[in-house]
């Protein structure tokens, strides 16, 4: 799960969700990611989800500017290329609320730390709360 603002949202989505980078801190996680492996974008400040895609490449490095990080310069260096599977609008973001409670990786925190599931940049999810999350997208 990629947690972005809805401006890097655009940003990725004016490239024609063909390619997706991290940010520099999170190079270890970021080598985990192979082709065929999926991915869902959930965006803060709208609190929901609104795409998934499957990664198409293997991580490669690169520094030209797309994203944006707030307060402090990072080029998402970290980057793979991907192919669209569900693309939604900031509009028509499925809220998280509605479907935190099936989500393991929201339900293994306490209720008053649910939130903190959706800090930070990038999250290994599993597969099934993956399928909750596209399903949702889907219908």
């Amino acid at each position: 799960m990629l947690v972005t603002t809805p401006d890097n949202y655009a940003r990725t989505r004016r490239h024609h969700f063909s390619v997706q980078g991290v940010k520099a801190r999170h190079r270890s996680r970021a080598g985990r990611i192979a082709p065929g492996d999926r991915m869902c974008w959930y965006l803060v400040e709208v609190s929901g989800f609104v795409a998934t895609a499957t990664i198409t490449s293997a991580v490669f490095e690169d520094h030209r500017p797309i994203w944006v990080a707030r307060g402090a310069p990072d080029p998402y260096p970290w980057r793979f290329r991907i192919a669209p599977r569900i693309v939604r609008t900031v509009r028509e973001a499925v809220p998280a609320a509605s479907v935190a409670e099936r989500l393991a990786f929201v339900r293994r925190r306490p209720r008053g730390q649910r939130g903190l599931a959706f800090q930070g940049n990038l999250h290994e999810i599993g597969a099934r709360d993956f399928g909750v999350i596209e399903r949702a997208l889907a219908s």
